[in-house]
């Protein structure tokens, strides 16, 4: 349309130099401009009244979704060919493509997107405009429509949901530890009679003796045990590491190793501190546990507040007074900062076991391993080099102290948590 006004005006400002002849020309295309845009918004499709959007209500957090807009328009003459583009206004928890196309189908119009849920909670997508071209082309009409579409994004279950990780427990636990020779173990599970191969410390002499018949004890590991998962929601475990904060790729290692504990027989509790400890549950047994701790987790919120590593363990010692293995989800800046960190640690680790996590950063790595072009990329590579060797000072410190330390990449964290579990369990270090 502003391209046919423009080649009219210059057109008539030419008619008007050469006479009346031509200026009457230019009165008869202006009219005809002005029959064929009345005649588009005529033939036009009129503006979409109604949205519906097809998307699930839960969405675990780093994975995506699809999402399909229907369209229903009130419309005279459609052409066979609609076409146009779809905005939709994305919360700040969920990203996907700025514009969707609309296409014509057997069922309507539609439209169709993938979107990735990038941070836990309920979030809403409220608005959508629609921007079709009219019958012609001279024309976009807009119509802007209210979706109010809910969507909850909720802490990734998917390993637990898969049954990787019961059957990961089961085999390691169950279909190892209580079918080795007798002896393994410190709990008494029962009495068999004594064959060749058994260890022959392992027999019950006195009850051999009522019986007499030559009987051994079978023992097995202890269960029961506690297993706290504490997790700092300061205002570093909220920077992006692949895709996604360091609180949630802590949050899914943690209900994922919540899971395993169950399946192993152990009370699982949980602890969650920032500037001062927020929250606290004792060690439930069993599924119900996982039950609770996913809801729990949910409602963890992103803050910026700094770590108080010292108020938080100390509370959290004083609140488990019975031996448990305590699992950290936290981080550190450099060597100066993860200082209080480590003394607090050092007086944990007298009466509990712990697991310290970290997570990984794969582009501190990438800067380490790749080679600098410019004084910049110089800076940064000395940067990182001195940012991984305190690190690695830390987790030296840390593991002199006899904690387990777990440094992974986002993608390993779970794997490599559980793994340290089971292998404690199986040592019976709790």
């Amino acid at each position: 349309m502003l391209i046919l006004a423009a080649a009219l005006a210059v057109g008539t400002v030419v008619a008007v130099a050469l006479g009346e002849a031509p200026r009457d020309g230019a009165i008869v295309a202006w009219a005809a401009l002005l029959a064929a845009a009345l005649a588009d918004i005529a033939l036009s499709v009129r503006p979409i009244r109604t949205a519906r959007i097809d998307l699930p209500t839960e969405v675990f957090v780093g994975e995506r979704a699809r999402l399909r807009a229907s369209f229903e328009a009130e419309s005279r003459g459609a052409p066979d060919r609609p076409e146009g583009v779809a905005r939709l206004d994305w919360p700040a928890g969920l990203k996907g493509p700025r514009e969707l196309t609309i296409r014509a189908g057997a069922d309507g119009l539609h439209a169709e997107a993938e979107l990735l849920a990038t941070r836990r909670g309920a979030w809403e997508i409220g608005t959508l405009w629609v921007l079709r071209p009219s019958r012609f082309g001279l024309f976009e009409i807009i119509s802007t429509l209210a979706i109010h579409r809910a969507v909850r994004v909720v802490p990734n279950i998917r390993l637990v949901q898969s049954g990787q990780i019961a059957a990961t427990v089961i085999s390691t636990l169950y279909g190892v530890k209580e079918n080795r020779a007798i002896g393994d173990g410190s709990e008494f599970h029962q009495l068999r009679e004594f064959s060749p191969g058994m260890d022959v410390k392992a027999i019950d002499w006195k009850r051999s003796a009522k019986q007499r018949v030559l009987l051994a004890k079978e023992l097995r590991a202890e269960r029961n045990h506690h297993v706290i998962l504490a997790i700092d929601n300061g205002y570093l475990m909220s920077e992006e590491i692949a895709g996604l904060p360091k609180i949630d790729h802590a949050i899914t290692a943690a209900l994922a190793t919540a899971w395993a504990a169950a399946i192993g027989g152990d009370l699982v509790g949980a602890f969650s501190y920032d500037a001062r400890p927020r929250s606290f549950r004792a060690p439930v047994p069993g599924r119900q546990a996982f039950a609770q701790l996913r809801s729990w987790t949910a409602e963890l919120s992103y803050v910026a507040r700094e770590t108080n590593h010292t108020l938080a363990l100390s509370a959290l010692k004083a609140r488990t007074p019975k031996r448990s293995l305590i699992i950290i989800f936290t981080d550190f800046v450099d060597v100066t900062s993860a200082e209080l960190l480590v003394e607090n640690l050092a007086m944990l680790v007298k009466r509990h076991v712990v697991i310290f996590v970290a997570i990984r950063d794969p582009d501190l790595e990438r800067r380490v391993d790749g080679r600098p072009d410019s004084m910049d990329a110089v800076a940064e590579l000395v940067t990182a080099n001195l940012m991984l060797r305190e690190r690695r000072t830390v987790f030296e410190r840390l593991a002199r102290l006899g904690v387990s330390v777990v440094d992974a990449r986002p993608g390993e964290v779970t794997a490599q948590v559980i793994s340290t579990y089971l292998e404690i369990k199986t040592r019976e270090m709790i």
